[in-house]
């Protein structure tokens, strides 16, 4: 079988993005067999989009809707060229049907997480948090019962969590080594079923090869030049994706909204003319109980003058924090359990800047929380 577009996947090797090899690419597409009838594939990953047109190529393009997810803004507009339907975006901001896909092609982004500003990884798994994981969770639902994946990661990404999710999802499972060695990637098949679906013996066979693989004691075999068993039949999408689009908005799109929009306020005082307005006075003088509320609220800003000739420059704002309360049980066996409760707490603030003339704390900001 020959590539139809060999040329363009090499055109962005470089900033550490490597595509799919083309020969463990070729090879791959061999496994593959249609189904008499229109069928939908996806790359959540897609780089520039070379690995799924060739897969709809293989399967035969008329009968074929290839979709796409890619973050960077270069390749994605590449692979807008080579298929149906593009994202530009990251995998975790999009919303897409489940279950849509007789064809999943996976080849995530590789490496650990790392913790955002408030320290967590967005990771759902008890072993090691690492990127092709997290894209595995993320793409699985996508992808129908007795669609095929077609899964490629370095060998040692392998541990006993993400083999025992494999070997749970997926039937018929194989796996090989990358003609290109450089990244001790592996490509692994499977076709996916109900956990109930699978005998206990042959899953129990390739979890021990898996983790082997995995552990570095066994290598794989090298993907074969032809496929030497029955392929892997990608099955009908009887219809469409009904949800396949980002969540927060494209760059491009919200460009194209500014420009015909002229400006994100073309009528400024439709947003900015509640501030140019007076201020009516209330119905009745307010309570000490009111204007308290108001300070902290931040209604009330500005500068203050008392009748006892006292200036101020008044802020006030209310910001939540978190009170942490810990309670001990002692189980029926001795030991204890420790109980953590956070609790969310509003607290105003209301801050003043003295600009009393004369003042002893002129230009002291006092607070009062």
């Amino acid at each position: 079988m020959t590539l139809m577009f060999p040329r363009l996947a090499r055109n962005f090797i470089r900033n550490g993005y490597f595509p799919t090899d083309e020969p463990t690419l070729e090879r791959a597409l061999s496994a593959l067999a249609p189904s008499p009838g229109s069928m939908s594939i996806l790359d959540p990953c897609a780089g520039e989009g070379v690995a799924i047109a060739e897969a709809a190529h293989a399967l035969g393009r008329e009968q074929v809707q290839a979709f796409v997810v890619e973050y960077d803004a270069e390749r994605a507009r590449h692979a807008r060229q080579l298929v149906d339907r593009c994202i530009h975006g990251d995998l975790m901001d999009t919303l897409i049907s489940r279950q849509s896909f007789g064809l999943l092609w996976l080849n995530p982004p590789y490496g650990d997480l790392s913790k955002d500003v408030n320290g967590n990884i967005g990771y759902q798994g008890q072993g090691r948090a690492r990127l092709e994981k997290l894209f595995y969770q993320r793409a699985l639902p996508l992808l129908q019962y007795g669609g095929v994946l077609i899964f490629i990661v370095p060998s040692y990404v392998l541990d006993a969590e993400l083999v025992g999710w494999l070997t749970r999802h997926f039937a018929d499972l194989r796996i090989y080594r990358a003609v290109e060695t450089q990244f001790k990637q592996v490509v692994i098949f499977g076709r996916r079923v109900r956990q109930g679906d699978q005998a206990s013996d042959s899953v129990k066979a390739v979890r021990g090869l898996l983790l082997q693989i995995g552990q570095g004691d066994v290598e794989a075999e090298e993907l074969p030049l032809e496929w030497p068993f029955l392929p892997y039949m990608v099955p009908t999408s009887p219809v469409e994706p009904e949800h396949f689009y980002r969540v927060t908005m494209e760059p491009e799109q919200f460009a194209d909204e500014v420009g015909r929009l002229q400006g994100l306020w073309p009528a400024l005082e439709t947003h900015l003319g509640a501030a140019q307005q007076s201020l009516r006075p209330p119905a009745r003088a307010l309570s000490h109980w009111h204007l308290a509320l108001a300070l902290a609220a931040g209604a009330i800003s500005g500068v203050v003058r008392s009748g006892a000739g006292r200036v101020l420059v008044v802020k006030g704002d209310t910001h939540k924090e978190k009170t942490l309360q810990t309670e001990y049980t002692e189980r029926d066996d001795g030991s204890v359990a420790e109980t953590r409760i956070l609790t969310d707490k509003f607290v105003p603030v209301i801050r003043a800047w003295d600009m009393t003339p004369g003042s002893p704390t002129r230009g002291e900001v006092l607070t009062i929380r």
